[in-house]
């Protein structure tokens, strides 16, 4: 491992989205990322597609190889002493502890922080969990919409006269497990700098609620004038200008205008007979006057493409984005010239490539490998880390510990 983290190990218990998200980043960046899955089935995630040609198969899901990306797969079953045994003697040699069972998981099975401190008191752990430790919804079920729906976010995603609607694809958990990992690395630093494991309790809820994205503003708008922010937009001063979406010759764009960029419209359209046109310059500030600018805007952009509506107003300075459909994004051309896709080959699903290293160290870089098989390297981190024979092994798999 080459990056920032080489030398740090992780103990991984979570599942799902949010925590397997944070340790992979950790992974990633060079971390050894220990993943404990259940024999047999392993982490949920396995379970959710897509998978290739549509065939599930629990080592082929792309949710899950993209969650795990260059970690080491060790199946045991805590549910039995010798799981739970071989479980702590991993902690011992672990520098932080990452967990996102439903809250009190750990203490009935007689793994909780106390007894983790005293296999490692160094180690520092993270619990990960939908509204957090304690608290009247500690029980609670809950999956991405349902954490932004109780935290307010979701009231504020959408059109105001609607229902409210979700931003698709688990996006709050992958958010969340962002925000994790940077704690990851705040808990980590105080345990090696103080000799003294930190606890860390993460409520995902709480993270969603306090984020600056709709949640936090809006609970500060709501204290000082009871409305929200969605309500009291409808109040803001528009322009005459075209701003939001707009159609073109084979998709859509994102447009944003303010009226001192008028000028920069206008040479993109190719229109700088408007620039000094006092009729236009004077009505810049009016929102009736957006249907005579759209009258000259709609012809212009329906005659492009939308990456070509985008590369003329941003050569203006004109903030103009191409809304690009998946297949469009996996086709950027920005994303090709900067190599951020990385091609991984796995024995099962095969080769593809995968979105690569979001944040980019010049000199310890980091480096993605391929996902593993479920316990795929739990014979080879029993044997060399805690020193059983195969023999001791197969024993422990054929009883279904490991």
């Amino acid at each position: 491992m080459t990056g920032p983290l080489a030398g740090a190990r992780v103990l991984d218990l979570t599942q799902g989205v949010a925590g397997p998200y944070a340790t992979k980043m950790f992974s990633d960046y060079g971390a050894e990322v220990l993943k404990i899955e259940r024999p047999g089935r392993g982490d949920a995630s396995r379970r959710i597609g897509p998978f290739p040609r549509d065939e599930p198969h629990i080592e082929t899901s792309g949710m899950f190889l993209h969650l795990n990306t260059g970690k080491r797969s060790v199946t045991l079953d805590l549910a039995t002493a010798t799981g739970r045994e071989l479980l702590l003697r991993l902690a011992a040699d672990a520098d932080i502890i990452v967990e996102s069972f439903r809250p009190g998981t750990l203490e009935r099975l007689g793994i909780g922080p106390d007894v983790l401190a005293e296999a490692n008191p160094a180690a520092a752990l993270v619990r990960i969990s939908s509204f957090g430790q304690d608290g009247p919804y500690r029980d609670f079920e809950a999956d991405d919409m349902l954490l932004y729906a109780a935290g307010g976010v979701m009231q504020v995603t959408g059109d105001p006269e609607r229902e409210p609607i979700k931003l698709g694809l688990y996006a709050p958990l992958f958010f969340a497990g962002c925000v994790i990992a940077g704690m990851m690395m705040g808990a980590l630093r105080t345990s090696l700098r103080d000799g003294q494991g930190e606890r860390v309790e993460i409520s995902i809820h709480e993270v969603l609620t306090a984020s600056m994205d709709r949640g936090g503003p809006n609970i500060v708008a709501y204290q000082y004038s009871g409305a929200l922010m969605i309500e009291r937009i409808k109040n803001v001063v528009y322009s005459g200008l075209p701003t939001g979406v707009y159609p073109c010759a084979d998709g859509y764009v994102q447009v944003a205008t303010q009226p001192a960029w008028f000028p920069r419209m206008c040479r993109a359209m190719g229109r700088e007979d408007l620039i000094d046109n006092e009729h236009f310059t004077s009505n810049v500030f009016n929102p009736d006057f957006l249907p005579e600018m759209e009258a000259i805007f709609y012809p212009w952009v329906l005659s492009h493409t939308k990456q070509e509506v985008m590369e003329i107003a941003q050569a203006e300075g004109w903030p103009v984005c191409a809304i690009n459909t998946v297949e469009d994004a996996y086709r950027d051309p920005a994303f090709r010239a900067r190599d951020f896709f990385r091609t991984i080959e796995h024995p099962v699903a095969g080769t593809y490539e995968y979105p690569g290293l979001p944040i980019r160290f010049k000199r310890t870089p980091g480096e993605m490998h391929v996902a593993p098989l479920l316990g795929e390297h739990t014979f080879e981190v029993l044997t060399e880390r805690l020193g059983h024979t195969p023999a001791e092994v197969a024993i422990l798999g054929q009883r279904g510990v490991v």
